[in-house]
């Protein structure tokens, strides 16, 4: 299955140098998570930003997509979502490292909401270590398997909303000590008195992690 969506060529006006994948949540589509891209293009002049658009329409909502259908946060339906889905986003960032000749310490996925489930999901499970993995909003799918299937160890961001009442601020620190415990590194902010969405302080904090491990 092959996935697309809108793209943001590097501001520099060259061929990218590096290569951020967005990865949006339920009922979102990539139009709407490209809209961080401008805000972090200063900052990466050499990244190209691309924002493919989830496998399935969501039935009855136009231009919606989701990584898989969700009506609660039983977390086995989460892991079998994640399991469907993962192959899916896994094989588009072998093509984008293949389209773009880059090696995958040039790539960053950033996710948000189940876009966040599925980045990690998937950047821990690839062989050839990513640049890292930046969550806003999410929560780590099939926390019990990853210590048997992690392959890489890429610097992971998180960022949550102590006012998000789809996915509660639990979630991200269930994320943060289940990635701990796998020594994988990582960071986070708790973003006062903010719901299920991206304030002006999580997206410097995004853009300054991005820079730094696409950059260094």
């Amino acid at each position: 299955m092959s996935l697309s969506g809108p793209r943001q060529a590097p501001k520099s006006g060259g061929a990218p140098k590096s290569l951020v994948i967005l990865c949006h949540g339920y009922g979102s589509n990539g139009d709407d998570l490209m809209g961080l891209a401008p805000h972090w293009a200063a900052a990466l002049p050499d990244t190209e930003f691309v924002a493919p658009n989830a496998p399935q329409s969501v039935p009855g909502m136009a231009g919606a997509y989701q990584w898989f259908g969700i009506s609660n946060l039983d977390p086995k339906v989460i892991a079998q979502g994640a399991r469907a889905a993962g192959p899916v986003l896994d094989e588009f960032i072998d093509q984008e490292l293949v389209r773009t000749g880059l090696s995958a310490d040039r790539l960053a996925l950033v996710g948000f909401s189940q876009g966040t489930m599925l980045s990690l999901h998937v950047g821990l499970r690839r062989e050839q270590q990513l640049a890292g993995i930046l969550g806003y909003s999410g929560a780590l799918a099939m926390p019990e398997a990853l210590q048997n299937d992690i392959k890489s160890k890429p610097p992971v961001q998180l960022v949550h909303g102590d006012a998000d009442d789809v996915l509660p601020v639990r979630f991200m620190v269930e994320a943060l000590e289940n990635l701990r415990a796998a020594a994988v590194p990582t960071r986070w902010h708790i973003s006062h008195r903010v719901p299920h969405s991206i304030d002006q302080d999580g997206l410097v904090l995004g853009g300054q992690f991005l820079r730094e491990q696409l950059e260094g």
